[in-house]
């Protein structure tokens, strides 16, 4: 008999999000799952599966049962010929990542972060830059799916075909992954070059950056014409950095989360710092060489509320542009550096928010310096607006405030989703509160 314990109070990464689930369970097995799932059938409660717990929404809270998988987290097959690697669904990627490079392999693209489990990866929709790279649930090549009614299901292109493209973007709503096979490719280096630029610069060559490196991003920082260009390119050279714990934690975490503290309460301070951190650590040009996974990561500061929307890769100087304006307009409203301007394929994934269409994915960030709120509703909503009028959507994973009417407009294939998701959970055990204002 599988035992849940009470009491237990679950959080985000970020602390803006947590529940008190009535019973939490650490399954380590698929028969203690599917003892969990007839449990909650018993009681009429309803089931939410839990990774790294770093959404930065509620999309992972219950107060009913929660199924934490990280004592179910092996690695169950490396295929060196295929090149793929079959994982149980509550394996964090930051230990996948290590025992990939020991046989030689990796995963092409990477979030910024590793310490999330491999089923809520794909369950959101993680995502990093790159127009020849899709987002991660397009490195999924096999699935096996445990359903509300305690049946495995394995899915793949040629098996369960419809269940396999809504379960590679799953939002936690289809069952619990049980496994996850990634497509991977052989290991390799990446040379990371950051250095500074304009936002005219960058708008105006878009096209030139977008040819010249394969994952390249670059930071906006509002208020300012200022932005860093990122380049990373795989390379044959030998690991070297230029990082330095002074630079990237004395002044980038430390003396940055006491000024933004500072500026809670004079606002108008917002605009010097984001110049002053441009100046102090984006102005020279920086170089990095490591394995792809430590280049891929990065450190995502302190805690903090973000958005981050994908819009059609064509509307990318015309939505910016009219942020900025946005910002210049409305003294009043401030935001935090970076904006963080990623890239990512088009493809056929009925969820992806870059669904048939190549994608520029604008990450909005506010910073919650030692646990403080900062307003920041009037540039939510100002950014969530402009998104929406360039036909934009939001990452599953991020606070946002559309329902079943947005989604129904964004996404064509909306209507599939929703119809395997009825069928195999037809009294909704895997809904929560974030879900219920997505499908009704």
């Amino acid at each position: 008999m599988v035992h849940g314990q009470g009491g237990v109070r679950f959080q985000n990464w970020a602390k803006t999000y947590g529940s008190c689930p009535e019973l939490y369970f650490q399954p380590t097995s698929v028969e203690e799952v599917r003892e969990i799932l007839e449990m909650a059938r018993q009681r009429g409660k309803r089931v939410k599966v839990v990774g790294g717990g770093h959404s930065p929404s509620d999309i992972a809270c219950t107060d009913d049962f929660m199924i934490q998988m990280g004592k179910m987290n092996r690695i169950l097959k490396v295929d060196k010929e295929k090149q793929q690697v079959t994982v149980e669904g509550g394996i964090f990627l930051s230990d996948l990542n290590v025992e990939l490079s020991k046989h030689g392999l990796a995963l092409a693209n990477l979030g910024a972060v590793s310490e999330v489990a491999a089923a809520g990866v794909i369950g959101t929709g993680t995502h990093n830059t790159g127009i020849k790279h899709g987002i991660l649930p397009t490195q999924v090549v096999a699935l096996s799916l445990l359903t509300a009614s305690g049946d495995v299901l394995e899915c793949s292109e040629s098996v369960n075909s419809d269940i396999f493209q809504a379960a590679r973007l799953h939002l936690g709503c289809l069952g619990v992954v049980l496994t996850v096979t990634f497509q991977c490719v052989p290991q390799f280096h990446l040379h990371e070059v950051a250095f500074p630029s304009t936002l005219t610069e960058v708008l105006d060559h878009l096209e030139d950056h977008l040819k010249r490196s394969e994952y390249f991003r670059f930071l906006w920082f509002p208020h300012s014409e200022n932005v860093s260009i990122i380049y990373q390119d795989p390379t044959n050279k030998p690991p070297s950095s230029s990082a330095s714990w002074f630079w990237d934690y004395a002044v980038g975490y430390y003396l940055l989360e006491f000024l933004l503290w500072i500026s809670t309460f004079v606002p108008s301070l917002v605009c010097w710092i984001n110049r002053f951190f441009f100046w102090l650590l984006f102005s020279s040009r920086v170089e990095n060489i490591a394995v792809s996974y430590k280049i891929f990561n990065y450190e995502c500061r302190f805690k903090q509320h973000v958005q981050d929307w994908a819009i059609p890769i064509e509307k990318t100087k015309e939505a910016l542009l009219e942020l900025k304006a946005a910002l210049e307009n409305n003294p009043k409203m401030v935001a935090h550096y970076p904006v963080e301007v990623r890239f990512a394929r088009g493809d056929g994934i009925w969820l992806s928010p870059c669904f048939q269409r190549d994608s520029c994915y604008m990450n909005i960030i506010m910073y919650r310096p030692y646990g403080k709120n900062v307003p920041r509703l009037n540039y939510w909503l100002t950014y969530e607006g402009i998104m929406k009028k360039y036909g934009g959507r939001p990452h599953w994973a991020k606070a946002h405030s559309c329902t079943r009417k947005d989604f129904e407009k964004m996404y064509p294939a909306f209507p599939k989703f929703c119809s395997v998701r009825e069928k195999l959970d037809p009294t909704g055990m895997f809904l929560n509160t974030y879900l219920e204002k997505v499908f009704y």
